[in-house]
């Protein structure tokens, strides 16, 4: 297992494969890229240490407001990825970075590199 691990939750499989590939560009064969498209799939990868998540708001069954408070609550830095407003956003979690569809691979490229940067050195942020 890679000590780089970057949950990608989204259910659009062609958005998913963007979000892969600029991650992958940024990152290399370092990181260990987990796509999934359920809210119960993420739930289940949350469980486990991550660098950083990408998380689309609206996915196969329900939202993952819940997964990205359990996030927060861990201290693994992440962004939502939507088509959503950042008004959707519970307001305990609308201090989260906010990446709204359609995106630029140069902004998730960037996220990605300074969340695990932040997650491989918690003393700089």
């Amino acid at each position: 297992m890679s000590d780089i691990r970057v949950l990608i939750v989204e259910d659009d499989p062609f958005i998913a494969m963007d979000i892969e590939s600029a991650v992958a560009e940024q990152l290399g064969t370092r990181a260990e890229l987990i796509v999934v498209e359920s809210l119960t799939q993420a739930r289940h990868i949350c469980a486990s240490k991550l660098s950083c998540a990408l998380l689309d708001i609206d996915v196969v069954g329900g939202k993952t407001f819940d997964v990205a408070a359990n996030l927060l609550q861990n201290g693994t830095p992440f962004a939502f990825v939507s088509g959503s407003t950042p008004t959707d956003v519970p307001e305990d979690l609308r201090t989260v970075r906010f990446l709204r569809k359609p995106f630029s691979t140069q902004e998730i490229a960037r996220f990605v590199s300074d969340a695990v940067a932040a997650s491989q050195n918690p003393s700089s942020v």
